[in-house]
């Protein structure tokens, strides 16, 4: 059996929604952090409920008397999801249990989300939505009719999103699902607008970084003669500004393009259909938050875009350096050629010299030679010694002359 087999298969299984009917109050967190955090706040929630957490686990769900638990790990942030059955006369927007409460503000500096569905059924349901204190709220009827979803998307006092979904026929099975789809909007939309004050950010820096790349280029069109060296050198800086931007937004907009997509997904999910004179639920959602995934996306594109013109550019530059240097290196090669063919001419000269001096010098010791001769007694006639000497003295150079050209040849 391989290793990975059973851990993959379960995969299936690993994200179980929390099953229960109406009526009830759904208390939903979302925080940031990493492991340590994620420990951190399970060893807290230990401590306050007496509950045994699992740091290592997924994913748990758990009871406490009538309340479940449901602890979910991300990769960047932990969702808490408590659920607490509506008791006959409590208050459609009751505060959490009050443990809940001291855990989550212990942690509330982590908190990218708090969200409070209130569930109903047609028994307990109030009549109207004003009823519930809702302004301007959009609508939807989901699932199929079975179900009408309303929320107005404000913050109330102590900092809820604030949900009302009305039960029509949903099961437990399917009332559950229909709550995870809400609240993962909610908390998806949330983690992918974490982009957008870094996105406002780099729009500022990019604004630089585009008047000074367009001045690059400027002085680059304008000084072909110039030396490419001092504007490759403010170019390269402006590449390495360029690169750290890139590595530290990256990371950030491909996770807001990763969440927005489960945001749309679990709209498309809830199969809206309209109520009364409301928007749906889904039309107002989109409205507001495709622009905040538009505008980190063209952020994000600028930035490609503008490091893609720059290493153009650098290209531009390099070029014109290689050129410049292979004029030097051949202006280079020219002088070297010319003084080879000065030193060849003059080494012609010198060997020519040599010839005629050696020529003069194997005569004059044949000279010598002669007279010593005379001196000794011994009387060579004077076309005899021509007849031998010459021939002789013409045949040293000559081998002198063939020997010089084979060193020359090799």
């Amino acid at each position: 059996m391989h290793p990975q087999r059973e851990r993959l298969h379960n995969e299936l299984h690993a994200r179980p929604s929390i099953y229960f009917t109406e009526p009830a109050h759904l208390y939903h967190y979302a925080l940031l952090g990493e492991a340590q955090q994620h420990a951190d706040l399970l060893a807290r929630l230990g401590e306050a409920t007496g509950l045994d957490f699992d740091s290592e686990a997924v994913q748990q769900i758990l009871t406490l008397d009538d309340q479940v638990l449901k602890w979910e790990r991300h990769t960047e942030f932990s969702t808490l999801t408590v659920m607490v059955p509506k008791g006959a006369g409590v208050e459609p927007w009751a505060a959490p249990p009050a443990w809940l409460a001291q855990v989550v503000d212990c942690h509330s500096d982590a908190l990218i989300n708090a969200t409070l569905v209130l569930v109903e059924g047609d028994d307990t349901w109030r009549g109207s939505t004003e009823a519930y204190g809702f302004r301007d709220p959009a609508g939807s009827q989901v699932g199929g009719g079975d179900a009408t979803t309303w929320g107005d998307f404000r913050l109330d006092g102590r900092g809820y999103t604030r949900l009302l979904l009305l039960n029509h026929g949903l099961n437990a099975f399917r009332l559950g699902r229909m709550v995870r789809r809400l609240l993962e909007i909610e908390t998806y939309r949330m983690m992918a607008s974490l982009s957008l004050p870094l996105a406002k950010e780099l729009a500022l820096e990019l604004q630089e970084y585009e008047l000074e790349l367009g001045q690059l280029s400027d002085r680059n069109a304008e000084q072909e003669d110039a030396n490419p060296r001092p504007l490759l050198t403010a170019l390269s800086q402006l590449s390495a500004r360029l690169e750290r931007s890139g590595t530290r937004s990256r990371q950030r907009f491909s996770a807001t393009e990763a969440y927005a997509r489960i945001v749309f997904s679990r709209i498309e999910e809830l199969r809206e259909g309209r109520v009364d004179h409301c928007p749906r639920l889904g039309t107002f959602l989109l409205r507001r938050f495709r622009p905040t995934v538009h505008y980190c996306a063209a952020i994000h594109q600028r930035q490609e875009s503008l490091a893609e013109s720059a290493a153009r550019l650098n290209d531009l530059l390099r070029t014109r350096a290689q050129v410049e240097i292979e004029e030097q290196n051949s202006s280079i090669l020219g002088s070297l050629n010319e003084r080879a063919s000065s030193q060849l001419k003059i080494q012609k000269a010198v060997e020519g010299l040599s010839i005629i001096v050696i020529s003069y010098y194997i005569f004059s010791l044949f000279k010598l030679g002669m007279e010593s001769l005379e001196a000794l007694g011994i009387a060579i006639p004077p076309h005899t010694a021509a007849a031998v000497l010459g021939p002789l003295g013409v045949l040293i150079v000559g081998l002198l002359a063939w020997r010089i050209w084979r060193v020359k040849r090799h």
